[in-house]
């Protein structure tokens, strides 16, 4: 029995507190003494290297050209595709002749993307609150991706008609092909739970629906001056995606301060972080693996936002890393 006890004083109890508890008063110093152990592993359990699972499911809206939920640890996403045709006589500025191909897409505005964090997706998205903007960030690192990586065929996208042989038959008179119109791809994005990281799923998401995107038959009929499509699903047609390129994100938590310099700082790359370890950290890199023009597998893309952490030596690392999760989405998406 103890003194305090003898004496009949009760002991004062120790102060306890639940780890949920310590994340919210303290984030940085919680997540650092995570990461500082011998073996770093993160607040979520897994180390920095590790990404979190990605599952896939195909066709689950039924009255879209194609659609896909991907979720990816605890962000959850679906994207949707509606198909609408743009006759090419409607279109104000025509392209120029010496457009490439695979400029056109990109010239005639035929993929939209928009994305919307849904109400009630994370803290931070309340009723009533004013949108942010997050959305609309992401939906032009999206477009600007989809014009870069050339994944959709101009040929998917035009709805062409040859004109017939004149009945004087002249040599300028001869049978030639011309685009009459173009499919429209509206890509609707909804974020229906985010835990970080959200670029990343929700690219994969409209790889995702893409891939499962199917267009009707469509032709133009010269007597109707109209463009018209078969309501036979057997002679509509699934696009044909080029190169299935994969975005990886990374994140850098860092203990430097203005009070403390960069070279004494304790440092680590975090891949695919969740909303907690990327209100802590103000670096980022995101890895766009795929095939480039030649054929050839590789890096397509390089974005990098705040700090210098990482370096020459931290974003080869990265890269290796990100080749790695590119393998692992082409196996869930069915591309190699």
């Amino acid at each position: 029995m103890g003194p305090d006890m003898a004496n009949g004083a009760p002991t004062a109890p120790g102060l306890s507190f639940p780890r949920e508890t310590f994340a919210k008063l303290t984030p940085g110093p919680f997540l650092h003494a995570h990461l500082k152990q011998q073996e770093p592993t993160r607040a979520n359990g897994r180390s920095p290297e590790d990404f979190r699972k990605p599952t896939v499911n195909i066709g689950s809206l039924t009255h879209s050209n194609g659609s896909a939920v991907v979720r990816v640890g605890d962000t959850a996403i679906v994207c949707g595709v509606r198909a609408e045709i743009l006759l090419a006589s409607d279109i104000p500025h025509p392209p120029r002749d010496d457009v490439e191909d695979d400029d056109m897409i990109e010239e005639l505005g035929l993929l939209v993307p928009n994305i919307e964090l849904s109400t009630g997706c994370s803290p931070a998205h309340l009723p009533g609150n004013a949108p942010g903007t997050l959305a609309q960030s992401l939906s032009y690192r999206i477009l600007s991706l989809l014009n870069a990586s050339n994944l959709v065929s101009p040929s998917d996208l035009s709805i062409r008609y040859t004109k017939p042989q004149t009945e004087d038959g002249g040599p300028s008179e001869e049978a030639r092909e011309v685009t009459k119109a173009y499919w429209t791809l509206y890509i609707d994005i909804l974020c229906i739970a985010l835990d970080g990281n959200t670029f990343d799923a929700a690219w994969a998401a409209v790889i995702a629906a893409l891939q499962s995107t199917v267009l009707p038959k469509a032709w133009w009929d010269a007597d109707r001056e109209a463009i018209l499509c078969s309501p036979l699903t057997a002679e509509a047609h699934r696009m044909q995606l080029s190169g299935l390129p994969i975005a990886s994100t990374f994140a850098v938590f860092s203990t430097a301060s203005p009070l403390k310099r960069l070279e004494e700082a304790d440092s680590w790359v975090l891949a695919d972080p969740d909303s907690f370890e990327e209100e802590l950290c103000k670096e980022n890199l995101t890895v766009v693996m795929g095939t480039k023009h030649a054929g050839n597998d590789g890096l397509l893309r390089l974005e990098k936002t705040g700090g210098s952490v990482i370096g020459k030596v931290a974003m080869q690392r990265c890269v290796r890393m990100a080749e790695d999760r590119w393998r692992e989405w082409k196996g869930v998406l069915g591309g190699g």
